[in-house]
């Protein structure tokens, strides 16, 4: 029986454009105890194959977290299936706002030690401990309250390029990089003040609600769905939008439009710019920020040295990454010393 996926990216792509069949892009996540981590991952490989679902799921003793495309025409065989496995019935399903029908090109479902990681070794934690959720509108109003501390759970290429007014965006390359200095910049104010934390769908800041209330924050609170639902019920709504420019998205789009706002610069010329790219030479591959006359200029590159291999013949680039793995750069996204305007 097949439990992994076969085609390559370009194999399925082409199906998906022979198909033309509209696809949902949506994520989902769930702390919750699994005893048999690899039988639920058989499990849900199994019929979500058979749906032709695609994205990456992380399965782990303490949950999962899903960031996956559906056929439209399947979605509510899908639901049905999460509705039929107990702690996912009614699971919170965030909807992309923008929608690409090839936002995900494989079906990966792995398993991990944490769906989250966050470097912690400490049995007394419980991550379903979890602080108190909030909607778009108490959110709006929590973050208005002169005795909130508003912190954004997310890395800093993400919030770089978007994040909520006033807030505060650590420097961080990892989650687990966040906890200790959010913990020590706090630690005065664990009685007095209110900590409301947000992230992209909610994963982060509700084990990081459950953490702050592991280490005695008192009043610890948590954007229910993140900036994707919170997006929802602002225009649905009608609510005052307090988020300024892109959500960065863990899939091919990399990033929604939330407002208008563009907070970010190019990092090559220092234009104002939000687009990210990955640069095309393979064997650099960096993440990072690039306006339209750079990248026609660099060829799409971050650097003259990375435009240089690009532009040399396949095989000669394949021949230059034998034996090499791809640097640390690619890791630490967004920073390289080659980028001149990198905030």
């Amino acid at each position: 029986m097949q439990l992994y996926n076969k085609l390559s990216a370009k194999e399925r792509a082409a199906l998906i454009d022979e198909a033309g069949t509209d696809r949902l892009t949506l994520s989902f996540y769930k702390y919750a105890h699994i005893g048999n981590t690899d039988i639920f991952r058989n499990h849900l490989f199994i019929h979500w194959d058979e749906l032709e679902v695609l994205g990456r799921i992380y399965v782990a003793s303490e949950g999962i977290n899903g960031q996956l495309s559906v056929p439209a025409p399947n979605f509510e065989a899908f639901k049905t299936h999460l509705d039929s496995i107990s702690f996912l019935e009614n699971v919170r399903l965030n909807i992309a706002r923008e929608q690409d029908i090839k936002s995900f090109l494989k079906l990966k479902v792995k398993i991990r030690k944490k769906i989250v990681a966050d470097g912690l070794d400490d049995e007394t934690f419980d991550v379903t401990d979890k602080g108190v959720h909030v909607d778009a509108k108490k959110f709006n109003e929590l973050i208005d309250d002169p005795d909130t501390v508003l912190v954004d759970m997310r890395n800093h290429y993400e919030s770089e390029i978007g994040h909520f007014k006033g807030a505060v965006t650590p420097d961080v390359d990892t989650f687990r990089d966040s906890l200790d200095i959010i913990e020590e910049d706090l630690k005065e104010h664990k009685e007095d003040k209110k900590l409301v934390m947000y992230c992209t769908g909610g994963i982060r800041c509700e084990k990081a609600s459950a953490y702050y209330r592991h280490k005695g924050f008192k009043n610890v609170f948590q954007l229910e769905g993140g900036i994707i639902e919170y997006a929802r019920q602002v225009e649905e709504k009608g609510l005052e939008n307090k988020y300024l420019g892109k959500n960065f998205v863990f899939d091919h789009r990399r990033s929604e439009r939330i407002s208008e706002d563009v907070i970010s610069n190019c990092h090559q010329c220092g234009k104002p710019c939000d687009n990210h790219v990955n640069c095309e030479n393979e064997a650099c591959h960096l993440l990072f920020i690039q306006c339209e006359e750079c990248a026609s200029k660099m060829d799409s590159c971050c650097s003259t040295e990375c435009q240089e291999i690009n532009s040399l013949p396949y095989e000669e680039q394949k021949a230059l990454r034998k034996g090499k793995g791809n640097s640390n750069k690619i890791f630490k996204k967004g920073r390289s010393e080659v980028l001149k305007y990198k905030q």
